[in-house]
């Protein structure tokens, strides 16, 4: 099983954005860490878990659970549904990945179990302001 961690981070809002990816399992731990542009902490959030999953997609998994800090992610994905036409676009980009595992779990965490992930997406921005 691989276990994907992902969180974004903005300075404002909508304001620079970075996301941060923590991957493990199965032999891997993968941290990225990536500078997106200018985007709202929601939008932010929902191309973090897209990018961890491309991601996690290349290491051809037949399970997979994802653990996120946002709760508009978390039941976004679990309902497969998202009214705001800016995650909608986003969440079917998500679900046509999701859709190529055997087995694919989404878990909502608080903040305190997320730390690897939300220190990546911190040094993504940190690391991209003037």
């Amino acid at each position: 099983m691989i276990e994907l961690y992902i969180d974004g981070s903005t300075t404002g809002n909508p304001g620079p954005s970075g996301i941060g990816i923590f991957i493990k399992g199965e032999g891997h731990q993968i941290k990225m860490s990536e500078y997106i542009g200018v985007y709202s902490n929601h939008i932010t959030e929902f191309k973090a878990l897209l990018r961890g999953l491309e991601e996690v997609q290349k290491l051809s998994p037949t399970i997979v659970s994802i653990r996120t800090d946002s709760q508009i992610v978390y039941a976004a994905v679990e309902k497969r549904y998202a009214k705001n036409a800016e995650f909608a676009a986003l969440l079917e980009k998500i679900l046509v990945i999701t859709d190529t595992f055997d087995l694919f779990f989404i878990k909502w965490i608080p903040d305190d179990q997320n730390k690897a992930a939300h220190a990546l997406a911190r040094e993504a921005v940190r690391k991209n302001l003037p």
